[in-house]
């Protein structure tokens, strides 16, 4: 009898050799959407960054905003020999704006409602990554279940954005990876036409309890200039930036810090000053706001907590 129980142990062992190894959980399923107007000259270096990676998307939508260059045409040619491209075409329109760009995003979205995933992105069609990028933060997803929005910090003119007027609880809008019910619980992306649709959205999920992150551990690099996709330069983009921050409920100290910081970045003295003057113009001007007040009073908090910290730390560098 005991020969025939062994003799049993043996054969469901062979049948199933790792029974008592531990089991790995399956990788969690991602969806990612790419709203994209006049991309031609980056679009395809973000296609192949996503065709390598080593955890492929269940489905990627990719979203033309009524471009007029050869956007359309190179989407559409992944799209016929990958099965989980998806491409499709937005009404062509003349304003560039992000209330267009949310529009897009919700296009895409509607595309992939029946699906069982667990993670959406939204990715902008000018960026590229290395083949493990998406493998790296579904691993952070499946590791903290409150992680609710992800990314990482992303390269241009061969620098890293700067944390110090920052936090990694921000997340940039490059690349956010949402969980399905984070997103599901904010809303959505809310469609303002100045911008700050990222901010807005990590607000939103640090508000409802969820943690927010990005990752320093990897990068993406970004091909276009920030601001540099309506051509008006940079000084007229850093007014568009602080009339911006305005809008999302900045603080007006930690604008002030800020622009002075910005003073000793290209372009040097004048991109600070633009900074200062479109937050305060939008300040006297009394520019509604497309938050609420809750949104501006979490902003604010949070942002003079990090300026006491900042100058604390500084203190205590001098003291030692």
């Amino acid at each position: 009898m005991e020969n025939e129980t062994q003799a049993q142990s043996a054969i469901a062992t062979m049948a199933n050799p790792v029974s008592n190894a531990p089991v790995k959980k399956a990788p969690l399923k991602y969806v990612l959407i790419s709203p994209a107007r006049n991309e031609e000259d980056f679009i395809e270096l973000t296609i192949k960054s996503v065709i390598k990676q080593t955890v492929l998307p269940l489905r990627w939508v990719i979203v033309s905003d009524g471009s007029t260059d050869r956007t359309d045409e190179i989407a559409a040619k992944y799209a016929k020999e990958y099965d989980w491209i998806d491409f499709t075409r937005m009404p062509e329109r003349t304003e560039r704006d992000f209330a267009g760009k949310v529009g897009c995003f919700n296009a895409g979205f509607a595309r992939v409602k029946d699906l069982d995933y667990d993670i959406v992105g939204s990715l902008d069609a000018d960026i590229s990554f290395d083949e493990e990028y998406f493998e790296f933060l579904l691993g952070k997803f499946a590791e903290d279940p409150k992680l609710g929005l992800a990314g990482t910090p992303f390269r241009e003119d061969g620098a890293t954005y700067d944390f110090r007027f920052s936090s990694t609880e921000h997340v940039s809008g490059a690349c956010q990876l949402f969980r399905r019910e984070c997103f599901k619980a904010i809303g959505g992306y809310v469609p303002v036409k100045g911008g700050g649709i990222d901010v807005i959205a990590v607000l939103s999920a640090r508000m409802r309890g969820w943690r927010t992150q990005t990752f320093i551990q990897k990068s993406s690099l970004h091909h276009r200039p920030m601001g540099s996709a309506n051509n008006k330069g940079k000084v007229a983009a850093a007014f568009k930036l602080g009339r911006t921050q305005y809008c999302l409920g900045f603080h007006p100290l930690w604008q002030s810090f800020r622009s002075v910081y910005q003073m000793t970045k290209r372009p040097y003295v004048t991109g600070g000053i633009a900074l200062f003057a479109g937050y305060f113009w939008a300040m006297f001007r009394r520019v509604k706001r497309p938050i609420g007040n809750d949104l501006v009073e979490f902003q604010r908090t949070d942002q003079m907590k990090r300026l006491r910290a900042f100058f604390r730390m500084r203190v205590l560098r001098r003291s030692a």
